[in-house]
């Protein structure tokens, strides 16, 4: 596999400046970081559940992912403040470029039925969410030992413009679903 952030330094930052009359090279379109992440609900029953799903995320981000506390307690969950819900995990620079190809590549087209992801999950500020149903498409996770959990991925970009950041995460290789 050819090195993403490589590519894009040498390929596609020049394509974007001249396809968008970009005057600044700083105000070029690129990825600030990633965010994961994973929520662990059912740690309330089981503690061993934290344990278990930080290290699949450690495996798949390469990167120990902080434990995210509940900040109210709500008794129809049975959640009281402070108790372990979440995890996060925020990749910069060549951990970002490499876990957005390992995701690109490998474990989007391992989806059942995939036929690409929607145009529709960018927010107005450039940045794009994808929800992943289960971890376990990843290739470093073995379904036989871990539990399938859901997960967020948020891709930050410096640009202010839907248009501008679906042009970039077609270039780094996103696989957009096809207009019809």
């Amino acid at each position: 596999m050819n090195n993403l952030k490589q590519q894009y330094n040498d390929k596609y930052a020049q394509e974007l400046t001249r396809e968008f009359g970009i005057k600044n090279k700083m105000a070029t379109p690129k990825g600030l970081k990633v965010v994961v992440n994973m929520g662990i609900g059912e740690a309330t029953k089981n503690k061993e559940v934290v344990k278990t799903a930080s290290e699949d995320m450690a495996i798949i981000t390469g990167q120990k992912p902080s434990v995210r506390a509940a900040k109210l307690s709500i008794a129809g969950f049975g959640i009281r403040a402070g108790m372990p819900v979440g995890l996060k995990v925020t990749l910069r620079g060549e951990k970002m470029y490499a876990f957005l190809q390992k995701l690109f590549a490998i474990a989007l087209p391992r989806l059942r039925d995939f036929r690409g992801v929607s145009l529709k999950s960018f927010d107005k500020n450039g940045n794009y969410t994808l929800g992943i149903e289960e971890h376990t498409i990843f290739p470093e996770i073995d379904m036989n030992q871990s539990t399938p959990r859901g997960m967020e991925v948020t891709i930050v970009t410096n640009t202010e413009n839907k248009e501008e950041a679906q042009k970039l995460l077609e270039y780094l290789g996103m696989p957009f679903e096809k207009e019809e």
